[in-house]
């Protein structure tokens, strides 16, 4: 990375540490938000939810900074935008409870602004040739997927410094392919990401002195799900890698939710059902699934920055055989829950 783009993501990560230790300080009582233990909750005592103010102001100050000494494009500042609507209503809703009808469409809203943006999921985004979709098929998966991304980032982020650890890594590596495809304004909005949020794990790490809160958890969501199509929209690489970075979130969310609907479970509402909840209540504790977490994520980043010079039978060989893994994470899971139960 050039030298002066590094400047925004260094000033990232600076602002990120600072902001955290205040917030989990509570040096600002007008920001702070508690979160209060509830029998869904993994931790036991309350702690300030409003660390994702932290990893938003690193960013955004970053980004001015990249448009700046890097340049700016329309993508950049529609997914700015979208960030900032879905940040500050996830902040009201952080501080005063809104209704899911209303967070749905606010999602809605966002993801039509990546749309107008140029952001879309309008090609098939598989292994092997790539299949232009049609418009009405392109705009449904599109608001489809980013709104999936936002609340699948919010369900995930229930343990101490997972979510932070899947966007350190998630979004260094969508950097890394950035620079690799020559596009430095990508590669350098996506290291600010990564370095806001290890910037905000000095203070997540177990135990966590703050928490995300929705503010973090959904504005991570989106860029997740925004930066994976932007960087396909540019031809750096295939939609599916991005979906594979962020696998662990998306295979851990997916699944959990169409079995709880399956069980005929009310799948919207909070629960403690995800894979690294069920470790964390079997037994494990945070450090310990932190830990192996850490390793999943690191891993799976590792094969996506190689599945981009793979051949298409290999690119399917590559899922495959994380398909397979990731089937074994839950046979494991399950096996944790009964050897605790003895």
């Amino acid at each position: 990375m050039d030298l002066i783009a590094a400047v925004p993501v260094l000033i990232a990560a600076v602002i990120s540490i600072t902001a955290t230790a205040g917030l989990a300080n509570r040096r600002w009582p007008v920001l702070q938000v508690l979160d209060q233990p509830n029998a869904r909750s993994l931790h036991a005592r309350p702690v300030p939810r409003s660390g994702g103010l932290a990893v938003l102001t690193g960013w955004l100050v970053a980004l001015l900074l990249i448009s700046v000494l890097v340049g700016l494009r329309p993508e950049l500042a529609w997914l700015a935008l979208a960030v900032m609507l879905v940040a500050a209503v996830s902040y009201w809703d952080d501080r005063h409870d809104l209704s899911t009808r209303t967070r749905l469409l606010v999602h809605l809203l966002a993801a039509g602004l990546l749309w107008l943006g140029g952001l879309r999921w309008d090609l098939l985004g598989l292994p092997g040739p790539l299949v232009p979709l049609p418009q009405w098929l392109a705009l449904a998966l599109t608001l489809l997927y980013l709104t999936w991304m936002i609340n699948l980032y919010n369900f995930m982020d229930g343990m101490d410094g997972l979510a932070g650890t899947m966007s350190a890594v998630g979004f260094g590596a969508l950097a890394w392919l950035g620079l690799a495809g020559g596009d430095l304004l990508y590669a350098t909005t996506c290291a600010a990401v990564a370095a806001a949020a290890a910037g905000f794990l000095t203070g997540n790490l177990p135990p966590a002195r703050i928490f995300l809160g929705d503010v973090g958890s959904s504005s991570l969501g989106l860029l997740a799900g925004g930066l994976t199509l932007w960087g396909a929209s540019a031809e750096l690489f295939p939609l599916w890698v991005g979906w594979l970075v962020f696998s662990p979130f998306i295979v851990d969310a997916t699944w959990t939710l169409l079995r709880r609907a399956f069980r005929r479970e009310r799948f919207w509402e909070a629960h403690r059902s995800h894979h690294y909840q069920r470790l964390v209540l079997a037994g494990w504790g945070h450090r310990r699934t932190l830990g192996w977490a850490a390793v999943l994520i690191t891993a799976v980043a590792a094969s996506a920055l190689a599945a981009v010079d793979m051949t298409t039978a290999e690119q399917w060989q590559l899922i495959g055989a994380w398909g397979l893994v990731y089937l074994l994470i839950h046979l494991r899971v399950g096996l944790a829950e009964r050897l605790q139960r003895g």
